[in-house]
């Protein structure tokens, strides 16, 4: 997979997410998590590790509340596609 079309893939799962609920009006809100969780997902990070990415920048950075009920789904959904994608063309 190009560079670019993880970045657009992983924006697109990111809005989807929409924790802020502003997606709809802001498409590029969310755009300061793709570099850092596509480099977690490239080193190999799992659930737990993104999990707590997502955890602190939604405390930190979005200033809203994390849960479990939030912030565990998004990751497991983060790792899954992850190991979709960095698969190896055959």
């Amino acid at each position: 997979m190009q560079p670019v079309d993880a970045q657009d893939n992983l924006r697109y799962l990111l809005n989807e997410w929409d924790p802020i609920g502003v997606a709809d009006a802001v498409r590029d809100e969310y755009d300061c998590l793709i570099g850092p969780l596509l480099s977690r997902l490239h080193r190999g990070a799992g659930r737990a590790e993104i999990s707590e990415f997502l955890w602190h920048e939604l405390n930190d950075h979005f200033h809203i509340p994390p849960t479990p009920e939030r912030v565990d789904p998004m990751a497991d959904r983060l790792v899954a596609w992850w190991a979709a994608v960095d698969e190896p063309a055959t």
